[in-house]
């Protein structure tokens, strides 16, 4: 498994339905989230993980991961072929 960083990370909170990332930073710039392809659930030991699969307005792929014990956000890119 490739390494994740940690990231700085916008967000909305809506009642009924699940969070939804809306951009984040990485290497000093702003990236905003196009979409949300993907969503999946996991653990890892005790730590509930969310994983968001999104596609940026630069087309770029990101695993955006949540982890819900200590609150913090991960980064992975992912190449496209």
């Amino acid at each position: 498994m490739m390494k994740g960083e940690p990231v700085r990370i916008a967000v909305v909170f809506q009642p009924g339905s699940r969070a939804k990332p809306v951009w984040f930073e990485m290497g000093r710039k702003q990236h905003r989230i196009a979409r949300t392809t993907y969503f999946w659930k996991d653990r890892v030991g005790d730590a509930p993980l969310l994983h968001f699969a999104v596609v940026t307005e630069e087309e770029a792929l990101y695993e955006l991961v949540f982890n819900l014990t200590d609150q913090s956000w991960t980064i992975y890119p992912h190449a496209v072929d």
